[in-house]
């Protein structure tokens, strides 16, 4: 059996990056990027008023874009002259080293692999339904700001300027409240599926590696980026089977626990999150 070289490892890691464009479609979840209910993006707070009522928003605004020269700037404009480089540097000759082994190649689909993982399909499943439930609370919270809104549009003829005012500021402080919160529960689920999936990517590196090294191969490429290949090429149903056999759940945070300050902290991150399908083990303790 050949052992494992350097560049199959690092084929194994070029290989997984194909993970977050492969998810990008409609047949697999990474959160974020997929098929789960995003929550609601309100726009940035309003100021109560008669009209549209103010909208949710869980991300920051977009930052402007920079503007482009005003008018007259091609007048300005001179072309570039022509710099005379320096000449090439004279190049030694170097030391014959070892040449690389023959190349003896494998193809995989990650996509196929993370769609058959149990442990994606639990990440899938407990990061989606804590999306929508934010979107369900946004969706709430904008019926109180409207109700707060009407209210008051109906009661302004009734009160006193400065009653206007105390009012206004209440909408708007829990306006603002509320997209703090907002934006602090959608970061958190974040920072749960980056850490739920981080688990799944480093052990399907190590699995690949595993597979390859079992069947005689230094170098695995992405079944997507292979024009033509022979089933006997394709570790794609073993690699799966493996990835299951090792990792069937993984450790999700409980809801609301954000990992990144929990390891800050030093204390141990345990899950509370069942795996997405009876065939799944129970997640680790």
């Amino acid at each position: 059996m050949h052992r494992f070289s350097r560049s199959a490892v690092l084929a194994a890691a070029v290989l997984f990056a194909a993970v977050p464009a492969f998810a990008q479609g409609q047949d697999f979840f990474v959160p974020g990027q997929g098929r789960p209910t995003q929550p609601s993006r309100p726009s940035p707070r309003p100021a109560p008023s008669r009209s549209a009522p103010p909208q949710v928003t869980t991300q920051p605004p977009a930052p402007s874009q920079p503007q482009g020269p005003g008018p007259g700037a091609e007048a300005d404009q001179q072309p570039m002259p022509q710099i005379q480089l320096p000449p090439v540097p004279d190049l030694p000759p170097l030391p014959k080293t070892t040449p690389p082994p023959a190349p003896v190649i494998g193809v995989m689909g990650v996509p196929e692999v993370m769609r058959a993982s149990t442990a994606a399909q639990q990440v899938e499943k407990i990061i989606g339904e804590r999306r929508e439930k934010l979107n369900q609370d946004a969706q709430k919270e904008q019926a109180v700001w409207r109700e707060m809104q009407q209210a008051l549009a109906n009661d302004r003829g009734k009160l006193s300027p400065e009653q206007i005012r105390s009012r206004e500021r209440e909408l708007q402080d829990r306006i603002t409240n509320a997209q703090k919160s907002f934006r602090d529960r959608n970061r958190i689920i974040q920072e749960a599926a980056q850490y739920a999936l981080g688990q799944i990517e480093r052990t399907l590196i190590a699995v690949i590696r595993q597979v390859a090294e079992s069947r005689g191969m230094n170098l695995v490429l992405h079944r997507a980026q292979v024009a033509l290949n022979v089933n006997e090429f394709d570790i794609t149903d073993q690699v799966g089977k493996q990835l299951n056999e090792l990792l069937p759940s993984v450790e999700i945070p409980p809801d609301g626990v954000s990992p990144v300050a929990m390891q800050q902290s030093g204390k141990p991150i345990t899950s509370a999150s069942a795996p997405a399908s009876s065939q799944a083990a129970p997640a680790k303790k």
